[in-house]
């Protein structure tokens, strides 16, 4: 996309650069995908607008909620149908949040512009129409492309096999244009992506079969090749398949995936959740792209638990907006960390705090030290509430200063590893980050609680600001 003419030509949507984004307006509305489906309360899911402006009266509550039209959607995650990408198009706007529902395979398209306090339903593309034009179904990442088009990664087909996967296009009426890959270069297994246009590559990350997910956590069908470990490297934009990189047993469930924000940057990182482990990607001399293992998190020996070890299970994570630090959850284990990666190749541990997780104090389960004692980590009341379930979806402010939590990671798991949480719904955190030094506290005045929500407890996920986040917007 071309730059306007002279100093004062109007921009398109975002920010030329990830750094002149950090120096954006503060954030003061956070929308957030909150899930009825899968708790036993019979209503549809919606669209929660938090207010996060520490000088409004509504500071920390639920101001306004959509919910969608139908039931049992699972809403998951969203993106935007204009973002940096397209900052050089004076005629793009950021008007449209794109939510696809994970289960079934409806994609809503969410008016925020008109009033972003309030936003208001403008389409709902049907799943007949995704798989008739398709073969498409279970969509779950959306970005925007600098063409107008909207591209959405889709985990399987609709009977829930995983070879059917691959990228769904809308048009900028969200109209169904087919899929972004060329015919026989689908992935294996399908789940997240990130695009680096100026080395002409997208990689895609790979969950599992829907067929398998859907149903709950089964260590045998990870066993039985129904689950992913590897990354998928295509040509951008044309979406050929140059090269499948295996992360073998050390990259079992590779989920999010960022490449570094500076556009010139050609590595990136993506966090494998089962074995728990960060894993950094890269452009080698010849062009080809390889990977190493770069953050480990050792599972730890437990009692009262399903198995005799438990995975931190790292299932978010996101860089803040100059690439100094990349920040992940345990959702099992209960922390968040932060590591400056200033160098790439070498993360440095500089802040970490738990907030939640199966192993806090008054919990049933304990872990053992290296020498044999039970223990349980100190997780502090918040505005006198007990924490519940671990740390899931976060969001970084722009400035780099602040980091938003939730934790609900997808209902049926939910109800398998925190039983508790359908019953007593999610809560959102707000964690102050030094960016000096390093650390991580956590807000003793930020509570968002959606065991609160009219309709009964709601399970929270994603999060977006209105004007686009270091996980949503992509720079060119």
């Amino acid at each position: 996309m071309g730059e306007g003419n002279g100093c004062c030509a109007k921009k398109g949507p975002g920010y030329a650069s990830p750094i002149e984004a950090m120096s954006g307006p503060r954030e003061t509305l956070i929308y957030v995908t909150c899930v009825y489906n899968g708790t036993g309360i019979e209503k549809p899911d919606f669209l929660g607008t938090v207010d996060v402006d520490p000088n409004s009266p509504s500071y920390s509550q639920v101001i306004h909620r959509l919910p969608v039209p139908h039931v049992g959607d699972e809403l998951h995650h969203s993106g935007w149908n204009s973002c940096s990408s397209c900052h050089g198009d004076p005629t793009a706007i950021r008007r449209f949040l794109i939510m696809p529902s994970l289960l079934s395979s409806r994609v809503y398209v969410v008016d925020t512009a008109t009033d972003p306090r309030a936003p208001a339903l403008h389409k709902v593309v049907e799943p007949a129409e995704i798989a008739e034009k398709t073969g498409l179904a279970y969509p779950h990442t959306s970005h925007c492309l600098a063409s107008g088009d909207i591209m959405i990664s889709c985990l399987g087909d609709p009977q829930g096999n995983a070879k059917g996967n691959g990228f769904l296009l809308l048009d900028s009426e969200f109209k169904v244009k087919g899929r972004w890959e060329k015919p026989g270069h689908s992935p294996a297994f399908g789940y997240d992506y990130w695009y680096q246009p100026r080395h002409k590559t997208m990689i895609s990350s790979s969950w599992g079969a829907p067929c398998a997910f859907s149903k709950g956590f089964d260590l045998q069908h990870v066993k039985d090749g129904l689950y992913g470990r590897h990354l998928s490297v295509y040509s951008w934009p044309d979406g050929e398949l140059k090269q499948t990189l295996d992360l073998g047993d050390s990259g079992l469930l590779p989920l999010e995936i960022r490449f570094l924000h500076d556009p010139s940057k050609d590595t990136g990182f993506v966090g494998c959740a089962l074995t728990s482990n960060m894993v950094r990607f890269f452009k080698t001399a010849d062009g080809s792209w390889s990977h190493e293992l770069s953050i480990s998190v050792k599972p730890l020996k437990v009692k009262n638990w399903i198995l005799p070890e438990m995975p931190g299970l790292i299932t978010d994570f996101l860089l803040s907006l100059d690439d100094r630090y990349l920040y992940f959850v345990n959702w099992l284990h209960g922390d968040i960390r932060q590591y400056n990666i200033e160098d790439p190749a070498n993360p440095i541990l500089t802040g970490q705090v738990w907030v939640g997780g199966l192993l806090q104090k008054g919990s049933d389960v304990v872990y053992l030290t290296d020498d044999g004692e039970e223990a349980q980590f100190d997780v502090p009341l918040v505005k006198g509430n007990r924490l519940r379930g671990g740390p899931q979806m976060i969001q970084l402010s722009l400035d780099g200063k602040r980091l938003y939590v939730t934790n609900s990671l997808f209902s049926v798991w939910d109800n398998q590893f925190y039983p508790d949480l359908a019953k007593k719904g999610s809560h959102m955190l707000q964690i102050d980050v030094d960016t000096e030094k390093g650390g991580l506290s956590i807000n003793p005045d930020f509570f968002v609680d959606f065991g609160a929500e009219p309709d009964g407890p709601a399970l929270a996920h994603e999060m977006r600001y209105p004007g686009g986040d270091c996980t949503s917007d992509i720079w060119i």
